[in-house]
């Protein structure tokens, strides 16, 4: 089950990415950074209380012009309206109440989704301060000061709260399918293909998102689910950070899915903001498929298709797993293959080893190549155990984790994915010591 997504929302200079990167700094563990992908974060998993959740900040919108303002707030609360479990709304205590925040709150309330109030900047705490702010009709307002810490704990503690609604309530067998990708790429058209006319239509249900639908069908006897996020954005007259949008709106999809499916215009390459998407993707441990797209528009010669894998492999060195695709979503050229490499992938991500074999394959592969030494010391490999799949993981105890180079973590990886198929999922690779005697 997903964790539940929490978006930090408000006009500009409230003081968002202030707190976002206090609780990111203070409370959060974030798992590898990959120089590139996500050069400006807007999420962070994390955990308080022994709640987990996705903090989302949409504060890195940077605004083009300040009558174009009040338009992008509001924009800001659809997205998280769209997106989010649980709403953060940023207010400053130094100005005070404003037009854009009594818009925004109603807008909020009108979601029916949980919202805590924080009114910001309040370094010295005054009750009085904070009356003027129950106007907005969201409740108790939370007094707090994001760039010295005051306040977080109880903004934090409310906020858990209605995290706890969000229990593991999932008992759906279905495969299910993110079709990711960023505005243009051929998400509807792919989606309208793999629910043809030779798949058997079960249900239509109302996703998490406003203007979702995730839509049940059949496919060799296996149940899939689609959820597609082409639909969610709305054309609007106003100038928008589309691709910003693009990444938020793939978060939630991304994190539901068992399976991704990137979308990539072949007839652009692979974009800064593709490798943004397949970095979450990377991330949060999501077997994917890469679907290059509009194939029959590109012009060919016998390099072509050498030429544009080792594109792909560049871009997203960091994703050296990928199993990449061809296909024309128009003319639904090779689109029936997505399904199969989709169930392909996510065996894959669920494959097990014995402890028996991974131990004589790292044996192997240190009779092969000895760890370096490091100050005289030498890298010892003890034993080997899978920790558990989707993603694989593997626990190496070992006599000092220092030792264990990036670049010697690398050649293991790289020998358990020759020796298995893991093309299409990630692995981890975790170190813990051990001593002699335990």
């Amino acid at each position: 089950m997903a964790k539940p997504l929490v978006a930090i929302v408000g006009r500009p200079n409230v003081g968002k990415s202030t707190f976002f990167n206090k609780v990111v700094g203070k409370k959060l563990s974030i798992v590898e950074n990959f120089p590139g992908v996500t050069r400006d974060r807007l999420y962070a998993d994390a955990e308080w209380c022994g709640r987990y959740f996705t903090l989302v900040d949409t504060g890195g919108l940077e605004l083009k012009s300040t009558d174009q303002m009040w338009k992008h707030i509001q924009k800001q609360a659809e997205i998280a309206i769209e997106t989010a479990d649980v709403i953060i709304l940023f207010t400053d205590a130094k100005t005070g109440l404003n037009a854009s925040d009594q818009d925004v709150a109603m807008k909020l309330r009108k979601s029916g989704k949980p919202v805590v109030l924080a009114v910001n900047k309040l370094d010295n705490y005054d009750p009085e301060k904070l009356y003027e702010f129950y106007n907005l009709g969201l409740g108790e307002p939370f007094g707090i000061s994001a760039e010295h810490g005051n306040g977080i704990g109880e903004l934090l503690d409310e906020v858990a709260t209605h995290i706890d609604q969000f229990g593991d309530k999932d008992d759906d067998n279905s495969i299910k399918l993110a079709v990711v990708g960023k505005p243009n790429a051929g998400k509807s058209s792919l989606c309208n293909k793999l629910l043809g006319f030779d798949r058997t239509i079960v249900s239509d249900i109302a996703g998490t998102t406003r203007d979702a639908i995730d839509t049940k069908f059949l496919y060799k006897e296996q149940e899939f689910t689609l959820i597609d996020t082409a639909g969610i954005r709305k054309k609007k007259s106003v100038e928008e950070d589309i691709e910003y949008y693009s990444v938020l709106r793939a978060l939630g999809a991304i994190r539901r899915a068992d399976v991704c499916i990137m979308m990539i215009d072949a007839n652009e390459g692979v974009t800064e903001q593709d490798v943004k998407i397949c970095g979450y993707i990377h991330e949060q441990g999501k077997p994917s498929v890469i679907v290059m797209n509009k194939w029959d528009l590109v012009e060919k010669d016998t390099n072509t298709i050498n030429r544009f894998n080792y594109d792909l492999n560049e871009q997203l060195k960091f994703m050296d797993y990928i199993l990449p695709i061809y296909v024309s979503a128009k003319t639904g050229q090779r689109t029936d293959k997505i399904l199969d490499l989709a169930m392909r992938v996510l065996e894959n991500a669920n494959r097990r080893i014995s402890t028996g074999q991974l131990n004589d394959l790292i044996l192997d592969c240190v009779r092969a190549n000895e760890p370096p030494s490091v100050n005289g010391k030498r890298l010892k490999i003890k034993y080997v155990t899978q920790l558990g799949t989707n993603p694989p993981s593997f626990l190496f105890f070992v006599n000092e984790t220092a030792l264990l180079h990036f670049s010697y973590k690398r050649y293991l990886e790289n020998n358990l994915r020759k020796a298995y198929d893991f093309s299409g999922t990630p692995i981890k690779l975790i170190a813990r010591e051990r001593d002699d005697d335990e």
